[in-house]
C-alpha cells in the first residue's frame, strides 16, 4: 500500500544498493538484547559461488545476458544474507481464545462431505460457495526486530487462502458436496514460498527507521514493499472470477481447482489496486472500481465494460490527501464513496509517525459522482465523524441519494497508536456494556470501552439542497458489520439487509472480531424504540460464523426469497462446518449443517457462484 516509498526507492535503487552493502562493515548492534552480527563468511561464499558461475558463463555466446543475470544474482545474494544477518522474524504470541485465527494447510484434492444435520430444498441453486481469509506462511503473522527497531503485521494481513464448499446434485437429485482449499498464488506468495521461510519484512506499522529500511529491503529484493496479500473477498466480472483485496490488482482464479492465473488489469490501463468490494452498476451491469495510492494523484475511480476487456471511463478526485476506501457505492446514476479520513501517508513515517491514521479532527464526507462525471460534477456531503468500511447499499429516493452503512467511531485499522497494548486495546473496545444508550458510543471514543461498536447507519443526501439528514437505524444492544444484501437489489431500493452480529464477550476476552449470529434488517418497519425491526440467528455458545452471503432463490418472487450461508467453527469441540439458513424466517433453526473435513480458520467475505 505504500506506493510513494516504492516509487522513491525504485527511483534510487541503483544507488542504495550500493549504499546497503557499504553499510556491512559499520553493523554493530543490539535490538531487546539479542546480538546481531554480520556473518561475513556467508557473503563470501554466496559471491564466491557467484563469481565462478559468472565467470562460466562468460566464455558462452550470450555474454552480456548472462554477465547481466550474474551481476543481479550476486547483489540478490548480497541482500539475502545483509537482510538474513540484520533482521529477526519473530511470531506474534498467539493467545488460546485465538486458536481458530491460526493459519491451516492446504487439504489437497476435493473433499467429499456429507450433512451433519438437516437437509438443503429442492429450489437451492447448484453452486460453489467461497470464502476469502488471511492464512499466513510459515505458522503467523511475524514481527522483525533490527537495529532499525521493530516493525509488526497486523491482524489482518498474511497470504489470502480460498475455502470452497461445492453444492452440487447427482443424476437422481441427491445433494453431494465437497470441500478444498488453497493459496491464493500471487508473485509475492511464489517469492517467499520458494525460499521455505519468511522473506519480506513486515512494515504496515513499527518503528519509522525499521519501516523504512524494510520498506527500502524488501523493495530492493522483491520489487514490492509489501506482500500481495489478496486475502479479503471474491467476486466475478465478465464470466471470470477474482480474489481481491485493496493492496494489489485482483488475481483471476480457476472455480474448480482454485487456481490462480494472473493479475487483472482491464485493457492495461489502471495503474493501481482495486477497491476490495467493486460494484456492478444497476442496469448496465458494468464494474465500478475505485482505487487508492499514497502518492500523487492519489485516488480514481474507475469503470470497466460489461466483458471486463475495457476500462470505459476513469476520474482523478483530485484528493489532496490518500483516503483508503475500502468499498465504492452504486445507484442507477451515480457512484459513491465514503471517506472517513482515515489516511495513510508516507511522510508520516518519514517523520516518525505510523502509515495509517485515522484523522478524526478532518472533516468526513460522502462522494456523489456521476457514473461517467468530472471532478466538476462531484457533490461533496459533510456529515458526522465516523468511520465505514462496510456499505450495505446505495439508492435514489427522489431528490436524496440514500447511503446505508456500518459505522464506529473508532478505527479497527490498524489498531492502537504503536507501542500501546494490543489485546488491551481491542479487548476495551469490544466492551460494550459501557456504551451510551443515548449515542451509541462512550463519550471519549477512541480511548474508553466500547469504542469499536459498530451502528448501522443512514445518510439521506439532497442532491438539491446539500442537506445532510443522518441517523442510526440500529440500537446499542448489538454492534454488527460485514453486512450483506440479496445483490439484484444492488444500487436499487431494498427492503432488507443482514449482517453478523458481534459477541462483545468472546471478541473482548481474545481481542479479536467474532460473530456469533446473523441479523435481518427490515428497512421500512420500525421497533418501539424508533429503530428498524430486526430478526437474529443465534449460533450456539463459543461458536461463531465469517463470510455469510446471501443466496437468492432461482425463481425468486419477494426480496428476501432465499438463504444466508456462512461458515462457522465450534470453538469447545474445534469443529467448523457450513450452516444454511433461510433469510424468511431467520430466527428459525439452520435447514441444513454440513460438516467439514478440517478446521476453517475465521476469516473475511465469501460468495455463492450459482451455476443453476
Amino acid at each position: 500500500m505504500i506506493s510513494l516509498v516504492t516509487e522513491q526507492i525504485q527511483a534510487q535503487r541503483g544507488t542504495e544498493m550500493a549504499t546497503s552493502t557499504c553499510v556491512l562493515s559499520s553493523i554493530k548492534c543490539s535490538t531487546n538484547n539479542h546480538p546481531i552480527s554480520f556473518n561475513v563468511g556467508n557473503l563470501k561464499t554466496a559471491l564466491s559461488s557467484i563469481v565462478k558461475l559468472s565467470v562460466q558463463k562468460l566464455e558462452n555466446s550470450t555474454l552480456k545476458i548472462e554477465a547481466g543475470k550474474a551481476i543481479k544474482a550476486a547483489s540478490t545474494a548480497m541482500l539475502n544474507t545483509l537482510v538474513d544477518s540484520i533482521f529477526e522474524f519473530v511470531d506474534q504470541p498467539m493467545l488460546p481464545y485465538e486458536k481458530n485465527f491460526a493459519p491451516i494447510g492446504e487439504i489437497g484434492e476435493l473433499v467429499k462431505v456429507d450433512y451433519q444435520a438437516g437437509k438443503l430444498p429442492e429450489d437451492f441453486p447448484e453452486g460453489i460457495y467461497i470464502r476469502n481469509g488471511s492464512n499466513p506462511l510459515f505458522g503467523g503473522l511475524k514481527f522483525a526486530l533490527s537495529v532499525f527497531g521493530k516493525t509488526d503485521s497486523i491482524w489482518v494481513e498474511g497470504e489470502g487462502m480460498l475455502h470452497a464448499l461445492h453444492f452440487t446434485k447427482d443424476a437422481e437429485g441427491n445433494w453431494i458436496f465437497y470441500y478444498k482449499n488453497k493459496y491464493v498464488e500471487t508473485e509475492t506468495y511464489k517469492m517467499e514460498s520458494q525460499r521455505k521461510k519468511p522473506a519480506f519484512l513486515p512494515v504496515t506499522e513499527g518503528d519509522a527507521p525499521a519501516a523504512l529500511a524494510g520498506s527500502l529491503f524488501n523493495v530492493l529484493r522483491f520489487g514490492h514493499v509489501n506482500k500481495i496479500m489478496s486475502n479479503t473477498n471474491v467476486f466475478e466480472h465478465g464470466g471470470k472470477h477474482y480474489s481481491i483485496s485493496e493492496d494489489y490488482l485482483p488475481q483471476e482464479i480457476d472455480l474448480i481447482s482454485l487456481e490462480t492465473y494472473n493479475s487483472w488489469n482491464p485493457g492495461g490501463s489502471w495503474s493501481r489496486p482495486f477497491t476490495s468490494h467493486p460494484k456492478k452498476a444497476p442496469g448496465t451491469g458494468e464494474l465500478v472500481i475505485v482505487g487508492f495510492k499514497p502518492s500523487k494523484p492519489y485516488c480514481f475511480v474507475g469503470v470497466i465494460s460489461v466483458d471486463g476487456k475495457e476500462l470505459v471511463h476513469i476520474l482523478n478526485l483530485q484528493l489532496d490527501h490518500c483516503s483508503l476506501f475500502h468499498e465504492v457505492g452504486v445507484t442507477k446514476r451515480y457512484n459513491i464513496l465514503v471517506d472517513s479520513m482515515f489516511t495513510l501517508s508516507p511522510k508520516r513515517v518519514m517523520k516518525g509517525g505510523q502509515l495509517f491514521k485515522y484523522e478524526r479532527g478532518r472533516d468526513a464526507r460522502i462522494a456523489v459522482i456521476p457514473r461517467y462525471g468530472d471532478v466538476d460534477s462531484i457533490k461533496w456531503f459533510h456529515i458526522e465523524p465516523c468511520v465505514t468500511y462496510h456499505l450495505i447499499n446505495c439508492f435514489e429516493d427522489g431528490d436524496e441519494v440514500v447511503v446505508r452503512g456500518c459505522k464506529a467511531n473508532a478505527s479497527i485499522l490498524p489498531g492502537p497508536d504503536w507501542g500501546e497494548d494490543k489485546f488491551e486495546w481491542f479487548s476495551r473496545g469490544f466492551n460494550f456494556k459501557y456504551v451510551d444508550k443515548n449515542d451509541g458510543h462512550d463519550h471519549n471514543t477512541e480511548t474508553e470501552h466500547g469504542m469499536l461498536f459498530t451502528n448501522v447507519r443512514e445518510w439521506r443526501l439532497n442532491m438539491k439542497t446539500m442537506e445532510v439528514k443522518e441517523r442510526n437505524v440500529t440500537g446499542t444492544k448489538y454492534s454488527m458489520d460485514f453486512p450483506m444484501i440479496n445483490a439484484d437489489f444492488t444500487g436499487l431500493n431494498h427492503k432488507y439487509g443482514y449482517t453478523q452480529v458481534i459477541d462483545s464477550v468472546a471478541s473482548s476476552n481474545s481481542g479479536r472480531t467474532k460473530y456469533g449470529g446473523l441479523a435481518k434488517l427490515c428497512f421500512g418497519e420500525m421497533d418501539g424504540e424508533g429503530n428498524v425491526k430486526m430478526e437474529y440467528h443465534w449460533l450456539p455458545k463459543n461458536n461463531f460464523c465469517t463470510g455469510s452471503t446471501f443466496v437468492s432463490k432461482p425463481k425468486a418472487i419477494e426480496e428476501d426469497d432465499g438463504w444466508i450461508v456462512t461458515f462457522a467453527h465450534d470453538e469447545e469441540n474445534d469443529i467448523s462446518y457450513v450452516i444454511v439458513v433461510d433469510a424468511k424466517n431467520l430466527g428459525h433453526e439452520p435447514i441444513a449443517k454440513i460438516n467439514l473435513p478440517q478446521r476453517v480458520p475465521y476469516g473475511h467475505h465469501g460468495f455463492f457462484f450459482s451455476s443453476t
